[in-house]
């Protein structure tokens, strides 16, 4: 699918996003584990458009933040985007943008974001994989109960493993491919709803001088036994 020269998009990924709304309404309740969405995050969000198609879905507001838009790299400013240069690993942006929203969740969030292509495609899927583990970590943190998680993925042989887990937080997790996205891409989406929320499924996220007295409470701690400075004889 060709981007029209007068969308105003600035990529034509935003036409993924549009199609991937028309079948699961990401911004209204038609669907039973949706949420009429007021608040929404763009995680890694460069070069904005996806920022730009939940503003058009949601508008603007004057009293309050109500899209927030972040990426490690300056984004050129949105009309009714907060941006935030930050880190998804970091627990500092997930407080941000909490305090942005004055304490409130986003019923939304979203990440087209993707490493550089190799074409080893392995390789790919586990750079992917990776970045697709950090956005669900903050997303833990900033999404309401029973919200909508919407990720870019790379399917591969671990996709059956990765949906699997995220069925853990989510009610509902679905793979689709929207047309838009050309055919001889690996990238496919994730779509998970009705997050089950409460402060167990808060997966951790690094702080500033974070060290392991510091570990979630869910993390069982690994506790060595013996000397391991040595190696084991072998057999005689």
């Amino acid at each position: 699918m060709s981007m029209k020269p007068d969308s105003g998009y600035r990529a034509r990924s935003a036409f993924k996003l549009l199609q991937i709304d028309s079948e699961f309404d990401l911004f209204g309740v038609k669907h039973d584990f949706n949420l009429k969405v007021e608040r929404a995050v763009d995680l890694c969000a460069a070069p904005g458009s996806w920022s730009q198609v939940l503003a058009e879905k949601l508008g603007s507001s004057n009293n309050e933040e109500r899209i927030i838009a972040v990426d490690l790299q300056p984004i050129a400013p949105i009309p009714g985007i907060f941006m935030i240069q930050g880190d998804i690993t970091s627990l500092d942006t997930a407080l941000m943008i909490i305090n942005k929203f004055k304490g409130n969740r986003a019923e939304l969030v979203v990440c087209d974001g993707a490493p550089d292509v190799t074409g080893l495609h392995d390789i790919d899927e586990y750079v992917q994989s990776h970045l697709l583990l950090s956005a669900t970590k903050i997303t833990t943190h900033v999404l309401s109960a029973k919200g909508t998680f919407v990720a870019k993925i790379f399917r591969g042989k671990d996709v059956a493993l990765l949906h699997a887990q995220l069925r853990l937080l989510f009610h509902r997790v679905s793979i689709v491919k929207p047309a838009s996205s050309r055919s001889s891409s690996i990238e496919s989406f994730i779509v998970c709803q009705g997050f089950k929320g409460g402060e167990f499924f808060n997966l951790p996220l690094e702080k500033n001088n974070f060290n392991d007295k510091e570990l979630h409470p869910s993390i069982i701690p690994y506790l060595s036994n013996g000397d391991l400075s040595n190696y084991e004889p072998p057999n005689m």
